[in-house]
């Protein structure tokens, strides 16, 4: 099925705001959805009845009144135990247009419960969106029911498959074609959106030469007046260049700053600071952690991490969200017009 049967209310090529925990909200994913795409609100992963990601998911929703998705992180025991009487009953209430899943425990792969959990969501209505980082991934994504694959390439910025050294111009089109192969190109395949390294209308542009009808971009919504980042973290998103070298692919990261929460299969790409300049120099972890700490309680946010991907050099100004998904739509769709021009 396409994306645009599946997501009537939005403009093609569809424009989605990946759900950053700590930076995406409501009002940010409200403003993508009014400009034609779809905006992302961040779920959390703790499904447990005491959950505080859940209260604030709810929060979030109640305020924000137009339509968007919840993206969900899978890899809590949480999930098998309380995610359909805690989490779906918030989704039953507000109808989010999608629920974009990522990161779930192989162990919960294996056992159905995540088969289980889509064909639950499927059964209410709800468009499943699966985040994915290699063909292999898609693959098991397809075959538990997934109805769009999130195909996640080694620039992208925040957390993402340790294991994934593609990037988006080889994995995209090597997973379209595993699809086409394995599952035909009937209804019931999944459609791609690509993530990582997007930021504006010319990676739009080529996503979709590769066989994406879709992208998500992260990065670039850092850098947006809605965002829930602080002045000095957008400031740094601008100020970076040459988006490879000045970002770094780790785990490392997490341990630093205590979200070590991942499982090992996962890692996350940031913009290089003291806390990686000091790791790479060989400091030991605990003397980092400690450090890191002193920081932050001292209100120094110099040691900090910030989460982005390596398209980071091509952001250059803070803008209103729903801006930046026009313009990085007219401007995709202006550069297929040149190029079928001027051939």
């Amino acid at each position: 099925m396409k994306l645009s049967e599946l997501f009537p209310h939005a403009k093609t090529p569809l424009i989605i705001s990946a759900p950053m925990m700590g930076t995406a909200n409501g009002t940010l994913a409200a403003e993508v959805s009014k400009a034609g795409g779809l905006g992302v609100i961040p779920g959390g992963f703790d499904f447990s009845p005491s959950s505080s990601h859940l209260k604030a998911l709810s929060q979030e929703l109640s305020t924000a009144r137009t339509i968007l998705s919840i993206g969900f992180l899978l890899f809590s025991p949480t999930l098998s135990t309380s995610f359909l009487t805690t989490a779906l009953p918030i989704l039953l209430t507000h109808r989010p247009a999608a629920v974009w899943l990522f990161a779930p425990r192989p162990e919960e792969i294996a056992s159905g419960v995540l088969t289980d959990v889509i064909a639950a969501l499927k059964r209410e209505g709800f468009v499943v969106l699966w985040q994915v980082g290699t063909v292999a991934a898609a693959r098991e994504a397809v075959d538990c029911g997934t109805d769009v694959l999130v195909v996640q390439g080694a620039d992208a910025g925040g957390h993402q498959f340790a294991a994934c050294g593609a990037g988006v111009v080889s994995l995209v089109p090597e997973v379209v074609d595993m699809l086409r192969r394995e599952f035909g190109e009937g209804k019931d395949v999944p459609p791609v959106v690509a993530a990582g390294g997007i930021v504006d209308g010319r990676g739009v542009a080529a996503a979709m030469a590769l066989g994406a009808e879709g992208i998500v971009m992260g990065t670039r919504f850092i850098a947006s007046k809605e965002a829930w980042a602080p002045e000095w973290r957008q400031k740094i998103v601008i100020e970076t260049a040459d988006g490879g070298p000045s970002t770094v692919k780790t785990a490392v990261l997490d341990d630093i700053q205590g979200t070590g929460v991942w499982p090992d299969v996962y890692d996350g790409r940031a913009i290089i600071g003291k806390s990686w300049e000091d790791h790479v120099a060989g400091m030991p972890l605990e003397e980092n952690i400690r450090l890191f700490k002193e920081a932050d309680s001292a209100g120094d946010v110099s040691r900090k991490i910030t989460w982005a991907g390596t398209g980071v050099g091509m952001v250059k100004e803070v803008r209103p969200a729903g801006d930046i998904v026009r313009d990085a739509r007219e401007e995709a769709i202006q550069l297929v017009r040149k190029l079928q021009s001027a051939i």
